[in-house]
């Protein structure tokens, strides 16, 4: 009973056929256990817990079809082969929609039965280890994101394509979770043995991105002074992250989609490329199809990386995560820092509930953290950080001159005034911060580079005013 062999539970009331299917099991090197009425078969399965069962129809008590309902009721993944007399194979065919997964005709050929058992077996294995992937996922992202609806969604979505070798989109907002997905996609798909290799486009200045993605040799340009493997080369056999692809600039993006294309990688000044074998991942806080409409990215890179998308909802549309994460990061830093502080209040848990999160996850955590500092035995709202102040100077309306309906259609009209105020946001901000572009970006959350290419579009200059 405790050996690790493959078991097959054989339940017939003949006990010759039985005798006779146990030695063509142990021929195959399968161990064997019999049963020769339902009842007994039924109490055998948690305790032998076979790979497959071999099920006669006809038996007296409980017959063949009841043991197929009540096996499937709590072993769902467990084969069942029905064994049957052709007058009842409709029957039989029957049951398999029901639950089984094949059926033997009686009299048998032995090779069908050795067929017919691998088969089930496979299947069986295969049940089992997608059952554990999806355990898996369960765990690995449940924990980090939390219980709601919206995390269910995302677990089922990476079940589904992490075994594959697709290019997956991860779609959202800045601080939630986008890195979390990619890494539960490469723990629970074939490459889980190769590395993960991040990088995020968005913080790698352009006359640098292509070298870090790609390599370069020695004297490819000033200050190489040797070879270096780029970021494709890392993810050898595992899997590549781009966070934020939509900063990658046109012409790297090219090279991308030649990399993709071909599956090789031919690094600065050389003139030999280097076969890759990578998953590409990749992420973007902003509407990626936007992107390739208003000429930002390549169309043709665009359906390349997008074979499948998963969207990660903001924080703020995620409130059932809120109470369990806020609870998950006191744990977390009262660990850290050696404290004990017991709960957050239940005016402090309804501040969270009610707060924006701009910053998503990554705020929370931050807020959560400086409350345990602060706090001695329960949080409460003096200890949350989460009262942002109004940036003065943006209390303006946006006026409609003239009567644009003359020529321009409401999408026409309205795609404008939105240009219009984004405009004089911009401007607005970087007054207020005295030219400070960094600080510009913090207080509006997006990311530095992202506020550079939105000056030169809108025609700003350096000190905050228009071109002249």
């Amino acid at each position: 009973m405790e050996s690790s062999a493959t078991r097959v539970l054989i339940l017939d009331d003949d006990r010759d056929i039985s005798s006779l299917l146990s030695a063509l099991m142990n021929k195959e090197g399968l161990t064997s256990v019999m049963a020769h009425d339902g009842e007994t078969a039924l109490r055998m399965v948690p305790l032998a817990r076979p790979d497959m069962m071999l099920v006669d129809v006809k038996m007296p008590g409980i017959d063949g079809m009841e043991v197929l309902k009540r096996v499937k009721e709590t072993n769902p993944h467990l084969p069942v082969v029905l064994i049957t007399a052709y007058a009842e194979i409709s029957a039989s065919v029957a049951a398999m929609r029901a639950g089984a997964f094949d059926y033997l005709a009686k009299p048998f050929d032995h090779s069908e039965v050795i067929r017919v058992v691998r088969a089930a077996l496979a299947e069986g294995e295969r049940r089992r280890r997608s059952q554990s992937e999806e355990i898996a996922a369960d765990n690995c992202l449940r924990v980090m994101m939390g219980p709601s609806d919206a995390v269910t969604r995302i677990i089922r979505e990476v079940n589904r394509v992490a075994q594959s070798d697709f290019s997956v989109i991860i779609q959202g907002e800045t601080g939630s979770g986008k890195e979390l997905v990619a890494r539960a996609l490469h723990q629970l798909s074939s490459r889980d043995g190769g590395p993960f290799i991040p990088l995020d486009c968005g913080a790698i200045p352009e006359t640098l991105i292509e070298s870090e993605l790609f390599g370069y040799q020695k004297g490819a340009f000033t200050g190489a002074t040797g070879p270096k493997a780029g970021k494709f080369e890392a993810a050898q056999g595992g899997t590549l992250f781009l966070d934020e692809i939509g900063n990658l600039p046109l012409a790297s993006q090219t090279r991308l989609l030649r990399v993709l294309q071909e599956k090789a990688v031919l690094r600065l000044g050389a003139t030999r490329p280097v076969k890759i074998n990578v998953r590409l991942l990749t992420a973007s806080n902003q509407e990626l199809q936007g992107l390739v409409t208003s000429g930002q990215m390549r169309e043709d890179l665009f359906f390349r990386l997008n074979e499948f998308t998963i969207t990660v909802p903001p924080l703020r549309e995620r409130k059932d995560d809120i109470p369990y994460l806020a609870k998950r990061f006191m744990d977390l830093t009262n660990k850290e820092l050696q404290k004990n502080v017991r709960r957050l209040s239940e005016y402090c848990l309804e501040a969270l509930l009610s707060y924006n999160w701009p910053g998503n996850v990554r705020q929370l955590r931050s807020v959560i953290r400086r409350a345990v500092l602060l706090a001695d035995d329960i949080i409460t709202e003096k200890h949350l950080d989460i009262k942002r102040a109004p940036v003065p100077g943006l209390a303006f309306t946006p006026k409609i001159q003239g009567t644009p309906w003359d020529e321009f259609s409401l999408r026409e009209i309205v795609h404008r005034s939105v240009v219009t105020v984004e405009r004089e946001v911009l401007l607005q901000v970087l007054k207020y911060t005295r030219g400070n572009k960094a600080k510009a970006a913090r207080l509006l959350q997006i990311d530095y580079k992202t506020i550079h290419t939105k000056l030169k579009q809108f025609g700003i200059n350096q000190s905050g005013g228009g071109h002249d």
